[in-house]
């Protein structure tokens, strides 16, 4: 795993699944996932992770929150009509062999669905998951909590957007600390 120079291994990558304006109404608290995947997202722009974006049938279901493209304006977006991210030959095939990504980052919605099936794929795969437990949403949260406890038990990490962040800066040398700070202030 080689580590670029922001100090960031290269093998990493943070997955927005399917925050789609259609979904983001349905949710429980549907404004604050959107709140707190923006702070993921600029986070994972700031320590240098490159960012993907899933949508769910984009064609019938709109396209993901505009506000959220762009906080990262170059990354790709890929639709898809399975609700696992993997599930989709040409997503997984951008994931695991054009990208090799080993450490994949899931924010987005809906826990019981499209996250949870996601992670479930990508620890098949022998990837390391972590799941951004402020950053996720669902339509009911006890469907959530039982999903995210059945993750954990699966391996995925399941941690808050600042303790995942704070990890990967290390310390308060990282060139991106300060900006960062400012970033846990503006979106607490």
């Amino acid at each position: 795993m080689a580590t670029p120079p922001s100090g960031i291994p290269d093998d990493m990558l943070l997955l927005c699944v399917d925050m789609q304006p259609v979904f983001i109404r349905a949710m429980v608290n549907g404004d604050e996932i959107q709140r707190r995947c923006a702070f993921a997202i600029s986070a994972a722009v700031g320590v240098g992770m490159p960012v993907a974006f899933t949508e769910q049938v984009p064609q019938k279901l709109g396209g993901t929150a505009p506000a959220l493209l762009e906080l990262a304006a170059q990354a790709p977006v890929w639709g898809k009509n399975t609700f696992s991210a993997l599930g989709d030959d040409g997503i997984r095939d951008a994931l695991l062999r054009q990208r090799k990504v080993q450490h994949l980052i899931l924010c987005g919605i809906e826990t019981p669905v499209c996250v949870y099936q996601t992670a479930i794929a990508a620890i098949a795969e022998g990837l390391q998951v972590s799941i951004l437990c402020d950053a996720i949403g669902a339509r009911r949260t006890d469907d959530a909590r039982a999903c995210l406890a059945a993750l954990a038990q699966a391996g995925a990490h399941v941690l808050p957007s600042e303790t995942v962040f704070y990890a990967l800066l290390h310390d308060v040398g990282h060139p991106f600390f300060r900006a960062y700070t400012q970033l846990v202030k503006s979106h607490g």
